[in-house]
């Protein structure tokens, strides 16, 4: 499922909205800052994303502009505990519609942005392994680590 390119949705049904709900609280539980359809099997073109209090649910994400870059330790619920270097862009302008189904339009920078760029990456069936800046760096990290926990929160 994670390789596979994921489809647009037509519309934001209520399932639709039910589903971003259990998206928000799967994200949550495991004190994450990003979640695709995909990696709960739904292959749709759907994530949520939040970091801080900045939460949004996007549906069909299309990023429309880019700048700067910046290379950053990544890791992701598909695969537990492996983190290694991703370079991504450190703005993003991000189109979407919304969990009403409206046109959103979404600025976003650090963080948020490689979020973003991340759960899009896979909507198109990418893992951030497959842009590893050197793969020689992906490991593993113990989740009790003192590294795990300020991975976690960067």
């Amino acid at each position: 499922m994670l390789r596979r390119k994921s489809s647009r949705i037509r519309s934001v049904t209520p399932g639709i909205r039910r589903m971003i709900d259990d998206m928000f609280a799967t994200m949550d539980h495991h004190q994450a800052v990003g979640v695709a359809a995909n990696q709960i099997g739904r292959p749709w073109r759907l994530v949520v994303v939040g970091v801080d209090d900045d939460r949004m649910a996007l549906v069909n994400p299309e990023i429309v502009w880019s700048s700067g870059s910046e290379v950053a330790d990544e890791g992701c619920l598909s695969l537990p505990n492996w983190y290694g270097p991703v370079e991504r862009a450190v703005n993003i302008r991000v189109r979407a519609l919304d969990a009403q189904g409206r046109p959103l339009r979404r600025e976003a920078s650090g963080l948020l942005a490689r979020a973003i760029q991340h759960e899009i990456d896979h909507l198109d069936g990418v893992i951030f392994t497959d842009r590893l800046t050197d793969p020689d760096a992906l490991r593993f990290v113990d989740p009790s680590s003192d590294e795990a926990q300020r991975l976690r929160a960067s």
